[in-house]
């Protein structure tokens, strides 16, 4: 029996997950051996190149794929459990990199109503968790609007609201902004940290871009499928180096720093944002 922690919203116990190889039928591990806790409520990053395993790791929180080895447990239900997947998929709401794939209605308030439509919700119920998730991501005033028509930013907006209005507690992003220019990134990292930080909303962002971790409470580096490096953004970007040896980029102004430090400056080296930077010179 395992035992169920209130506070931890997502339970990951020595997973690893193997797939074959198209090339030659070898086995490769996507996921090696991996354990980690995410608290309810937390900002929870995961970095890491191409390949890495972040991906997979989305999947098998939000049940899409199962562990080859371990568990892992959403609020306490196990995703091996089919009997309790759509509650976990409910609890834990996924948005892709792609916008265009999520979005399936003509119209952006129909689309947002086709999870809760599907979940069986009454229509006065579906009616106002679509204008609360419009609302929400500030896109009322596009509610009879063809998606379509929308900008990157903006679809990919209309899909955090399709998800939201499943109330799931757990959102994890799998590079939302990947296809994004910078003001449509702009728009979905602020509604992100405002699900976060006003709806209390456990976030789950698996990203290449450094600047979009250094809003989070921990950050957890994958390398080969192992969890290389995990702690807060001011103790994972302070190591710029072994970031560089895994192929990662830092945020510019730890790189700066590191820069002025190299050339004989003495300058803390925790720092991640430019107001930071200029009190602290």
């Amino acid at each position: 029996m395992i035992e169920k922690n209130n506070n931890i919203m997502i339970d990951i116990q020595n997973v690893s997950y193997e797939y074959s190889s198209y090339i030659d039928e070898s086995i490769q591990l996507a996921v090696k051996d991996l354990s980690l806790q995410i608290e309810r409520g937390e900002f929870f990053v995961v970095l890491g190149h191409n390949g890495s395993g972040k991906s997979t790791l989305a999947k098998m929180i939000n049940g899409l794929i199962l562990p080859s080895k371990g568990d892992v447990l959403v609020n306490g239900m196990n995703t091996r459990d089919e009997d309790k997947i759509w509650d976990i998929r409910s609890t834990a709401g996924m948005v892709f990199q792609n916008p265009d794939n999520q979005i399936v209605a003509t119209i952006v308030e129909e689309d947002v109503a086709f999870g809760p439509e599907n979940l069986g919700v009454p229509p006065a119920e579906i009616r106002k968790r679509v204008d609360d998730a419009l609302e929400v991501v500030e896109m009322t005033d596009y509610k009879s609007h063809a998606p379509h028509l929308l900008s990157g930013g903006q679809k990919q907006r209309v899909a955090i609201a399709g998800i939201l209005a499943m109330e799931p507690d757990c959102i994890i992003f799998d590079e939302p902004t990947a296809m994004l220019d910078p003001s449509g990134r702009l728009e979905v990292m602020e509604t992100i940290k405002k699900l976060n930080e006003e709806k209390n909303k456990t976030i789950i962002l698996i990203t290449h871009y450094m600047d979009e971790a250094v809003e989070a409470d921990r950050v957890m580096v994958l390398n080969e499928g192992e969890a290389v490096m995990l702690g807060t953004p001011k103790e994972i970007f302070k190591q710029v180096e072994k970031l560089k040896s895994l192929g990662l980029d830092v945020p510019q102004v730890t790189e700066l720093v590191y820069e002025l430090n190299k050339e004989g400056y003495n300058i803390k080296d925790d720092i991640l944002s430019v107001e930071e930077l200029v009190d602290t010179l």
